[in-house]
């Protein structure tokens, strides 16, 4: 089974950075993308940013451009995100996810890890 371990999170005050971590283990074989979501209570899943793991391409949510930043270290075997700039709506459960068969679209992520809290205060 693939595994997914988030960490990094924490609590910062609004203007500060964080840096999340996401280590993969299990894989018989390259994911075609990693992403990241999160999820803030009473609120649905949202992603946030993605990267596809060959080319290196990225995708950010409109909300999170310019001020996060993801990641990957294929020595390490772990992808990053790197955010910066943090505001309090970016108060969320962090979850890493991997995607095999398909696209850095959210219906496409096979496996996820269990989320890290990040909050953020004013």
């Amino acid at each position: 089974q693939v595994q997914l371990v988030e960490s990094g999170g924490g609590s910062v005050q609004a203007g500060g950075s964080l840096t999340l971590s996401c280590a993969a283990s299990g894989y018989t074989y390259s994911s075609n993308c990693m992403g990241w979501f999160r999820q803030a209570p009473g609120k649905e899943r949202e992603g946030v940013a993605g990267i596809y793991t060959v080319a290196g391409r990225t995708y950010y949510a409109d909300s999170v451009k310019g001020r996060f930043t993801i990641s990957q270290d294929n020595a390490k075997n772990t992808v990053y995100l790197q955010m910066n700039s943090l505001k309090p709506e970016d108060t969320a459960m962090y979850y890493c996810a991997a995607s095999y068969g398909g696209t850095c679209r959210q219906a496409d992520f096979d496996y996820w890890g269990q989320g890290t809290q990040v909050t953020v205060s004013s």
